[in-house]
Protein backbone atom coordinates (compact mmCIF):
# COMPACT_ATOMS: atom_id res chain seq x y z
CA UNK A 1 0.00 0.00 0.00
CA UNK A 2 3.10 2.35 0.93
CA UNK A 3 4.74 1.64 -2.66
CA UNK A 4 1.20 3.22 -4.36
CA UNK A 5 1.45 6.04 -2.32
CA UNK A 6 4.80 6.62 -3.32
CA UNK A 7 4.20 6.20 -6.84
CA UNK A 8 1.03 8.56 -6.66
CA UNK A 9 3.27 11.19 -4.95
CA UNK A 10 5.61 11.16 -7.69
CA UNK A 11 2.80 11.47 -10.41
CA UNK A 12 1.55 14.66 -8.69
CA UNK A 13 4.79 15.94 -8.93
CA UNK A 14 5.42 15.24 -12.26
CA UNK A 15 2.07 16.79 -13.59
CA UNK A 16 3.13 20.33 -11.54
CA UNK A 17 6.71 20.30 -12.79
CA UNK A 18 6.16 19.31 -16.27
CA UNK A 19 2.72 22.09 -16.45
CA UNK A 20 5.01 24.66 -15.17
CA UNK A 21 8.06 23.83 -17.83
CA UNK A 22 5.41 23.52 -20.55
CA UNK A 23 3.98 27.13 -19.45
CA UNK A 24 6.90 29.02 -19.09
CA UNK A 25 9.43 27.25 -21.46
CA UNK A 26 10.73 30.57 -24.34
CA UNK A 27 11.76 30.24 -27.88
CA UNK A 28 15.32 28.89 -26.70
CA UNK A 29 16.81 27.09 -29.70
CA UNK A 30 19.71 25.68 -27.63
CA UNK A 31 17.28 23.09 -26.41
CA UNK A 32 13.99 21.65 -27.85
CA UNK A 33 11.12 21.46 -25.66
CA UNK A 34 10.64 17.61 -25.23
CA UNK A 35 14.63 17.47 -24.10
CA UNK A 36 13.32 19.76 -21.55
CA UNK A 37 9.86 18.33 -20.59
CA UNK A 38 11.65 14.68 -20.41
CA UNK A 39 14.45 15.92 -18.09
CA UNK A 40 11.88 17.45 -16.11
CA UNK A 41 9.80 14.75 -15.92
CA UNK A 42 11.75 12.20 -15.10
CA UNK A 43 13.20 14.38 -12.33
CA UNK A 44 10.54 15.29 -10.88
CA UNK A 45 8.74 11.74 -10.42
CA UNK A 46 12.20 10.53 -9.01
CA UNK A 47 11.62 13.51 -6.28
CA UNK A 48 8.18 13.06 -5.89
CA UNK A 49 9.11 9.62 -5.36
CA UNK A 50 12.00 9.36 -3.32
CA UNK A 51 10.48 12.08 -1.13
CA UNK A 52 7.58 9.97 0.31
CA UNK A 53 9.51 6.99 0.47
CA UNK A 54 12.17 8.45 2.58
CA UNK A 55 10.01 10.76 4.65
CA UNK A 56 8.67 7.99 6.93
Amino acid sequence: MSLSKDVINGIISLVISVAVTVALAGDDDSYTLSDVTLSVAISAFLSGFFTSYFAE
